[in-house]
């Protein structure tokens, strides 16, 4: 009898033992595993890489990378009303959403991006070239015109694009890609909450009237967030939850993704605050996204597939729109 009782008790200190041990090596494993698969490894090295044009030879292809880069960063003085080409119709340059001159991570950077092109869109339902995305942003973030393929300012853009894009392979995706999600809260915008959020942050540099700092009659130092001179309504920063996963890690102006200034709730609230605001009308829009699924669903303009009401696609919840478009056609949309 206490034999058995000796072999018993053996048996219970071994399991013990190899639980423990099977503990230990899960702890060590998650200590010093260099490949964590749960969070995307921060490599900044493409952002130190040499992007000063200044180096550049006066060779017709140097000129070219120089002009692009100016007309990335003096859009609306050299394509605008000032310089009397409209291809501009606000007071906007690129480098207002593409921060630090297309250089910035989770600003939607510009380095690497001609390596993804051609590129399927949704929003025409085509595979698209990255001419076609650049008079996109012509025609909504600058509210103005396409330009040109063989003109000297696209060339000049596409060849700045492509320079940045010279340390990055076909098809690699960069760290910092894009914009960084945010976990929006299972509720609509709270307006007022926006407002305080704005009065606090943005107001500094974009005004109580949201149409920034002026240098002259057509140059901003701090752009307009809306009215005649802003994005129209058919850009994406139009969008509840592309402005806020935007705002959460570049603003206010210096903010990095290591270090955000505002909360996820605050972002949203805030982005739906100046979203709501009255901003120039784009014509056409019942023409975008043929295939209705692929809409972003906070794209604030009908048609839709669903039956969500517009104020709904504008300020949420977005919770029960992306359930129903993961139940019923198996899609994840993020934004």
């Amino acid at each position: 009898m206490s034999k058995n009782i000796f072999f018993e008790g053996i048996k219970k200190i071994k399991k013990y033992l190899l639980f423990f041990i099977f503990s230990v090596c899960c702890i060590l494993f998650l200590l010093f595993n260099t490949n964590k698969p749960f969070e995307d490894e921060i490599d900044l090295g493409i952002y130190y890489m040499n992007y000063d044009t200044s180096i550049l030879p006066d060779t017709p292809n140097g000129k070219k990378i120089k002009f692009g880069e100016k007309l990335f960063v003096e859009t609306s003085q050299l394509l605008g009303k000032k310089s009397g080409l409209n291809y501009v119709g606000n007071s906007l340059a690129c480098s207002n959403c593409h921060l630090k001159i297309g250089k910035q991570p989770y600003a939607m950077p510009l380095i690497g991006v001609d390596k993804r092109f051609p590129q399927y869109r949704g929003r025409e339902n085509k595979i698209g070239t990255l001419e076609e995305r650049i008079n996109g942003c012509f025609e909504r973030s600058m509210n103005g015109k396409k330009l040109q393929n063989n003109s000297n300012e696209m060339i000049a853009l596409v060849s700045y694009i492509e320079w940045l894009g010279r340390y990055v392979k076909k098809d690699e995706r960069i760290f910092g890609q894009g914009l960084k999600s945010i976990n929006y809260p299972n509720r609509p915008v709270d307006l007022s909450k926006g407002k305080l959020v704005y009065d606090k942050i943005c107001v500094e540099c974009h005004g109580n009237d949201g149409q920034g700092e002026k240098i002259d009659d057509f140059t901003y130092l701090y752009p307009p967030l809306w009215g005649e001179n802003s994005y129209n309504n058919g850009a994406g920063m139009t969008r509840v939850l592309t402005s806020a996963m935007f705002i959460k890690y570049n603003m206010p102006n210096g903010t990095s993704f290591e270090s955000p200034v505002l909360t996820d709730e605050e972002s949203y609230d805030v982005a739906g605050y100046i979203n709501q605001k009255m901003r120039p009308v784009k014509k056409n829009l019942l023409n975008d996204f043929p295939d209705l699924k692929k809409k972003p669903m906070s794209t604030p303009y009908p048609p839709y597939i669903d039956s969500f009401s517009k104020n709904q696609h504008q300020l949420g919840p977005f919770q029960p729109i992306f359930d129903f478009y993961k139940t019923n056609y198996n899609i994840v949309k993020n934004k």
